[in-house]
Order: C-alpha cells, then sequence, then structure tokens
C-alpha cells in the first residue's frame, strides 16, 4: 500500500494497482483481498489504495502508475447502498470504513475513482469490477436517482468490466495484455463487458443477443422490463448468451458468465497467503473485519434466485465449492490466529446449507433457463443431501483447540426441511441462542414475487428447529427477518404480515426497508411496474408516506408507530382490527383532557 512496502520487497514499480472504496482487509472475506493476491499468485506486483480521498488527487498518484492496469471497484457493496438508507437519508455509519465512520466513500464510487485516475494518468488502462460494476453492467434502474442509467462501462470510461467473481476473467485479461494486447482488444473473455462499435456487432451478430436498447428502456417500460428478462434468463453459465445493448452509437457487449470454478481451483484461491488482518495503516476498527474475522468461506453462488437479492446477479447460480480438507486446513489455521478464543463465527457462504448442492443431470444442466432452482419448487433434478455439510462442521468441532463452530451464514430451510438430521444438529451445536433465519413475508402473491417459499415452510422449519433445542436441552430462539414494501405488496397483504406476526407472538426488532438494488428483478418490478419473467402487472406503494405505513404495521406492537398502524388499517378498510382484544392490532387513540 506504500512505494516503501514495495520496495521493501524488491519492487520499483507495480504491475496492477487495484483502488478500492473499503478498507484494506487481507482476509478472503474481502473481494480486493482475493483479487490481490490472485493477481500476485500470476506474478504480478500488486499495489492497494485504499479508500482514497475522491479530493485529493495525491492519493490515487501515490503509488506511480502501473505497466498494466488500474483495477478500480466500489469496495465489497454497491456504494449507494452503503451511503443511503431505504428512505434515500444518508447513512451515519460504513462497516467497511476505518473506525466505521461513513464519509469517505463518495457516491457512485467506481465512477469517481476512474474520473480521478484519468486526471493523474490520462491514457492509463483502467479495468472495473466489483459489486457495484456487477450490478450496473447494463442500462439499470437506479434507485436514488429515480430514473433509468446508462451501463457503468460507458460511464466510468473504463476500458473493460469484469463482473461475478472475477479470477477466471482476470486470469484471461493478463495473459492478453503479456501476449501483447490492450484492455479495449479483449472482446471475447468470459465474465466481462466491453464497448463495440457497430461494425464490431455486425461481425458478431449472429453469434448474440440484442436487447431493447438504452434509449429504448428509458423511454418504454415494456422494453425495460423485456430487457430484464433477457438478462435474467442469460444467468446461467453454461446456457448464457453473449448479449449486445445499444447506448448511443455503440454498444455494450456482455459476455456470457466464467465457468463455475472446479474444487480444485477455489481450493487453491483460499490458500493463498492471506494475513488475515488489516493493513496497519488502518488505525480505527473495521466492523465488517471484527464481525467476519474468525469465519471461513466454504462456497460461493446461491440457486435461489430470490428477486430482491443481488447474489444470482453477482456471484451466479453455480455453487463452487471447497472440500473438505481445504476448509479444515483453514480452522486449523483459524485456532492460532491472535484473538481467537475458540469461536469459530460461521463456516458458510451466501447460503449455508447449499455447501457441495449440484445439478444431478450435468446435460440437462448445459441448457437449463431457470431463474431458481427452488422456486416455484425444488427440482427434482437437484441433489440436495446435506451429509457433505454436516461432515464438514462435524470434524471442524473436533480440531483442538475449537470450542465451537456457529453457522451465520443464511440457512435455506425449504432445502432444511429435507434433513431432519441437518436440523437436529444445527439445533444441537452450531446455534449461538438465537437463529437467524429470513421468512421475508408470509403473503402468498408477494412471496411468489420475492420468489420465497411458502410460510408454511417456515412454520415447519421453526417447529423442527425448536423441538430439537429442546431435545438438546438449550433454550434458543430463532430471529426472522422480514421485508417491508416489496414490489406488489399491498397495505393490505402488510396487515395480514402483522396479524400472523401477532399470532405467532412475534415482534421483529429489525425490519429492511424494501431497497431496489440495482438489476434485479424486484428492482426492475418497482420500476416497471411488471414482472418481467410472467409479464403480469406489479403495483408498488413508492412514497415515502406510504412505505412509512408498511414498516409500521411489521412493528405494529412499537407505541411511537400506533398512530401509522391506524391510519394504514383505516385506509384498507380493517378499522375491526383496531381495539381492545387479542385479536386486535391496536387499540383506539385516548384523548387526555388538559
Amino acid at each position: 500500500m506504500t512505494i516503501e512496502e514495495g520496495l521493501a520487497r524488491g519492487w520499483d514499480q507495480f504491475d496492477v494497482i487495484l483502488v478500492t472504496g473499503d478498507c484494506y482487509v487481507d482476509h478472503p472475506s474481502f473481494g480486493v483481498a482475493v483479487v490481490g493476491r490472485y493477481l500476485e499468485s500470476l506474478g504480478l506486483r500488486v499495489g492497494v489504495i485504499a479508500s482514497p480521498d475522491p479530493e485529493n488527487l495525491d492519493d490515487f498518484t501515490k503509488l506511480g502508475r502501473p505497466t498494466l492496469f488500474f483495477g478500480v471497484t466500489a469496495g465489497n457493496l454497491d456504494s449507494m447502498i452503503m451511503r443511503h438508507t431505504a428512505l434515500k437519508k444518508p447513512r451515519s455509519d460504513d462497516a467497511y470504513a476505518d473506525g466505521g465512520k461513513a464519509g469517505r466513500r463518495p457516491a457512485r464510487a467506481s465512477m469517481v475513482y476512474c474520473n480521478r485516475i484519468r486526471q493523474a494518468f490520462s491514457n492509463a488502462p483502467v479495468l472495473i469490477g466489483g459489486l457495484e460494476a456487477s450490478l450496473r453492467r447494463f442500462a439499470h434502474y437506479d434507485y436514488w436517482s429515480d430514473k433509468v442509467r446508462r451501463s457503468i462501462l460507458p460511464d466510468s470510461k473504463a476500458d473493460l468490466l469484469i463482473y461475478g467473481m472475477a479470477e477466471q476473467a482476470l486470469a484471461s485479461v493478463v495473459a492478453g495484455l503479456r501476449d501483447g494486447k490492450t484492455l479495449k482488444e479483449l472482446k471475447d473473455i468470459r465474465g466481462t463487458a466491453v464497448m463495440v462499435s457497430k461494425d464490431e456487432r455486425k461481425e458478431i451478430a449472429e453469434k448474440t443477443v440484442t436487447i431493447p436498447s438504452f434509449e429504448e428502456v428509458v423511454s418504454n417500460k415494456n422494453k425495460y422490463a423485456k430487457a430484464s428478462k433477457s438478462i435474467h434468463l442469460n444467468q446461467y453459465p453454461h446456457s448464457a448468451l453473449t448479449l449486445l445493448q445499444k447506448h448511443g452509437g455503440r454498444y455494450v457487449r456482455v459476455n456470457p458468465p466464467s465457468l463455475p470454478l472446479a474444487t480444485e481451483e477455489i481450493d487453491k484461491i483460499y490458500s493463498l497467503p492471506f494475513t488475515r488482518n488489516p493493513h496497519p495503516s488502518h488505525k480505527g476498527p473495521i466492523p465488517a473485519f471484527e464481525m467476519i474475522r474468525f469465519s471461513v468461506t466454504a462456497m460461493r453462488g446461491c440457486f435461489g434466485g430470490c428477486s430482491f437479492c443481488a447474489l444470482t446477479v453477482h456471484q451466479g447460480r453455480a455453487i463452487q465449492s471447497r472440500s473438505e480438507d481445504s476448509i479444515l486446513e483453514e480452522v486449523s489455521q483459524i485456532t492460532h490466529s491472535d484473538g481467537f478464543k475458540g469461536y469459530i463465527s460461521d463456516i458458510g457462504g451466501p447460503t449455508a446449507n447449499m455447501y457441495r448442492l449440484v445439478c444431478g443431470e450435468p446435460a440437462v444442466e448445459a441448457v437449463c433457463r431457470r431463474t431458481s432452482c427452488v422456486y416455484p419448487i425444488t427440482c427434482k433434478r437437484l441433489v440436495t443431501d446435506h451429509t457433505p455439510q454436516l461432515s464438514v462442521l462435524r470434524k471442524a468441532r473436533s480440531i483442538k483447540g475449537v470450542k465451537k463452530v456457529f453457522i451465520a451464514s443464511g440457512v435455506r430451510y425449504d432445502l432444511a426441511n429435507n434433513s431432519p438430521e441437518y436440523i437436529r444438529e444445527l439445533a444441537s451445536h452450531h446455534v449461538s441462542g438465537q437463529l437467524k433465519v429470513a421468512p421475508e413475508h408470509c403473503d402468498p402473491d408477494t412471496l411468489a414475487l420475492m420468489r420465497k417459499p411458502p410460510i408454511e415452510s417456515y412454520d415447519r422449519f421453526i417447529e423442527s428447529f425448536l423441538r430439537e433445542s429442546k431435545k438438546a436441552g438449550l433454550e434458543q430462539y430463532v430471529i426472522p427477518y422480514f421485508i417491508s414494501g416489496h414490489p406488489g405488496c399491498g397495505l393490505t397483504a402488510e396487515v395480514e404480515m402483522a396479524r400472523y406476526l401477532k399470532r405467532k407472538n412475534l415482534k421483529p426488532r429489525q425490519i429492511q426497508d424494501f431497497i431496489p438494488a440495482p438489476m434485479t428483478l424486484a428492482a426492475d418490478m418497482y420500476y416497471s411496474g411488471i414482472d418481467p419473467i410472467s409479464g403480469r402487472p406489479v403495483e408498488t406503494d413508492k412514497d415515502g408516506g406510504a412505505r412509512r405505513l408498511h414498516r409500521a404495521l411489521l412493528q405494529y406492537y412499537k407505541p411511537e408507530n400506533q398512530d401509522h398502524v391506524r391510519q394504514a388499517l383505516r385506509r384498507v378498510g380493517r378499522t375491526d382490527l383496531i381495539g381492545n382484544g387479542p385479536e386486535k392490532l391496536v387499540k383506539e387513540k385516548s384523548y387526555r383532557r388538559k
């Protein structure tokens, strides 16, 4: 991260300089650390500029000009989500910042960093990647400006965009550069996007699919939904095609996703020499690091396809799992870490219990176009055996120095219901008293738009989990997570959610207000008013006042929400739920005489 550190390794210049909106933490849960260590394993000299001050050009010039390229990312998350709440208010904290304080990361950080690099080094090759680039690789609805924006590729003026998990694409990029090509000449690498001319588009027209242009999706919501459908049916790497989207006089060419890494390949990545610590230049605590410090990533990807989630858009549907030996070796290494007290905080990934779950028919997988392997029902070809994960967990908790192995990643309860043994092990050994699970809602129509299983599946899991906890002599609880204001969820459905919570005696402390993350199906529903996959209309309450009513209903029990709950109930004609009695959600408002 400094010239002096480079000189200490015998480097007088860097081959690649990575610029990130996060602090630099050399831990395999942080994207820049994985990318940096991987590039280093390819024989490159890698420098990192972490959390630069966008107003200080010296922050972007302190490591000089790289021989190959600058690699730019906003950080582990989208910068707009990091900066603003669902009601578009500024956040006061940033989990990836020094001291956890917000304010250093600029809005649309990837674009800002690219502009600063161009100011400092006019012709330097620039590559962008990470979640922000992945979610904005096509024309997309941007919630914070409430408009459709162009692909981030032409707006950032980067030479190349890498989306998803970057290792394979980076290996091909480095090989191409070593062969004497420029970033702009690398047109056909999987997992990348590049700008092409009209003439170049004609040359490859037969091998590609052209979706509605930026100009069309800006002016026509039906065209926007049509483009969204093409994008979301093109996520699976084995069956994906190259997509083209016209932007003015040029086209954004988005090549098919990278192929899934083999177990041996992903094992090598996680065996790279991470220090597992923040860079010493960071002085304050970094909340995201403190949370995952003693965790282990067991797999990547998620085939759930939840419409509000960016995981499938970024990491992809294919599950890529590490070997048991690789995971256990990392657990053993953690036991020797400073500050380790015997507790592994997580062995998981995007979804804890998708480890080693795969399609049982590769020939079908190669042409599959489903947006989810578990919605509306679990695909009969999906192998849902939890035995591999159970084996890893049992062996991990038997390693010397390990007192407890927790599961902090999300548990897919519809899959867990297929394995009573998994639920028993989970309840008996891997919960710290509270298990976080995300049913998201109870209304069938809302759950269908979310691509989530029926609430009865969640109820069945909870019953099994609590029963097994009691058998193990443990008093444990489930902390459910719910989303308010999701597209297609009107106040009537939210009232039913509140009634469900009261019947179950649930008082959720945290409610996630729906945030339309770019390029997710739910964001496209929110903007267009159409479910892109089915073509059916979807209505959404969008103004801040209505969204407050949604949230208030899911926390109906809070005194400060009482007026909003009464207002919502009157609005939908459910005044029968106002008053005294076990079925009522809120009491009549009382007025005291002065």
